[in-house]
């Protein structure tokens, strides 16, 4: 059994506090940080740029995966690999050459991630997967933090889980968008084993630590039961 992987998204951070919030969450032991990026284009919010996910670098040695929810992200590509993310997710909505795009990060020496929209269909990537070292597929529509969970979502995940393993692919497949301990089971029976969470680390009850263990406990009891 795979086992699962917990990304913290920081869109729910104090952001004039960001060095000790990634702090915080190494120290909780979440497995890596998302930068979610926002261009007020492709969706309606600003977030981050490359300066800022820099200058969180230094205070943590987990690893950051930056999920671009902008229009063309070609451009921009070696700053976010230069800023310090090993992992860059663009989405197959906004990209124009997807194929291209997937190549030139993993020629940047960064792995190559591709998001998709709930509304957009599996089959729109499923050419370039042999390009692709990670597929998110999101469970919320991108742009807001806090929606709620998209369970309509769960068949796609289970056809991404079935082509990847029937191709022997070596693809993370990881879910983002209303991940929380009462969610996370599901999208871990559906065929995720990467999943990332935002409010749910932020906000609760407990500790930090309590709720990444809850957000563990929850997952694994989910892909025991597949």
């Amino acid at each position: 059994m795979r086992a699962a992987i917990l990304v913290a998204s920081v869109l729910p951070a104090d952001f004039s506090e960001l060095g000790q919030q990634v702090k915080q969450l190494e120290k909780a032991g979440v497995d890596r940080i998302q930068w979610d990026v926002m261009d007020g284009r492709f969706v309606p919010d600003l977030t981050f740029g490359p300066d800022v996910i820099a200058a969180n670098r230094r205070h943590v040695s987990l690893g950051f995966e930056v999920h671009l929810m902008v229009d063309d992200p070609d451009p921009m590509l070696p700053r976010w690999v230069e800023a310090g993310c090993e992992i860059v997710i663009v989405h197959a909505e906004a990209t124009r050459h997807l194929l291209d795009t997937l190549s030139a990060i993993r020629d940047l020496g960064a792995r190559a991630g591709v998001a998709l929209n709930p509304a957009t269909p599996l089959e729109g990537v499923t050419n370039v997967l042999h390009l692709t070292d990670l597929l998110l597929v999101m469970t919320v529509d991108p742009g807001f933090g806090g929606q709620r969970y998209l369970a309509a979502m769960e068949p796609k995940i289970a056809a991404a889980r079935t082509e990847i393993d029937h191709r022997g692919l070596q693809v993370e497949l990881e879910v983002d968008g209303g991940i929380n301990a009462a969610t996370i089971g599901a999208a871990a029976r559906a065929g995720a084993t990467v999943f990332c969470a935002g409010s749910a680390l932020f906000n609760g009850t407990g500790t930090m630590g309590d709720r990444v263990a809850a957000l563990r406990q929850a997952a694994a009891a989910g892909m025991e039961d597949k």
